[in-house]
């Protein structure tokens, strides 16, 4: 098992960050690479909690959203073609004084087969380094598209 520390600042509030992650319209791989349109499939979603099957490259997982807490969200991996276990990931906001937010993200990787204990090494070890640029990329993403929307309004 693999447990992976991300750590982002942003500009963004906690909320819009949320409002990023739990979009599961089309586009979502435009903010998050490894979430294929084509995997996408939205089970159920309610106002804080959703269950969605995503993936990209041959790997899928079922996850359990749940972002009642402001200040946390909960991704829970119920189903998935390798990872089981206590494989999810946990995202934690911090508001600064400064105006900007502070994102932590663990990521937890238990291969429950052969590929699934082989990607949880690499991510763990080598790996680490892809994590940490699809992360980046989605907050600056996100960024970018609550940019557009506030030129929109003000046009």
């Amino acid at each position: 098992m693999s447990t992976i520390h991300l750590h982002h600042t942003t500009t963004l509030m906690p909320e819009q960050y949320i409002a990023g992650l739990t979009d599961f319209g089309p586009g979502r791989s435009k903010l998050f690479g490894n979430s294929a349109d084509e995997y996408l499939e939205v089970h159920q979603r309610d106002r804080t909690h959703a269950d969605v099957t995503e993936g990209s490259g041959g790997v899928w997982e079922r996850l359990h959203y749940d972002w009642s807490d402001p200040r946390r969200v909960v991704l829970t991996t119920t189903d998935s073609n390798v990872w089981g276990g206590a494989s999810g990931h946990v995202y934690t906001f911090t508001r600064r004084p400064n105006g900007t937010t502070d994102i932590d993200v663990v990521v937890v990787r238990d291969g429950k087969n052969l590929k699934g204990w082989l990607l949880g090494f690499v991510l763990g070890s080598i790996g680490k380094g892809v994590l940490e640029k699809a992360f980046v990329n989605s907050v600056k993403a996100i960024e970018a598209r609550n940019s557009a929307t506030k030129e929109e309004r003000a046009a």
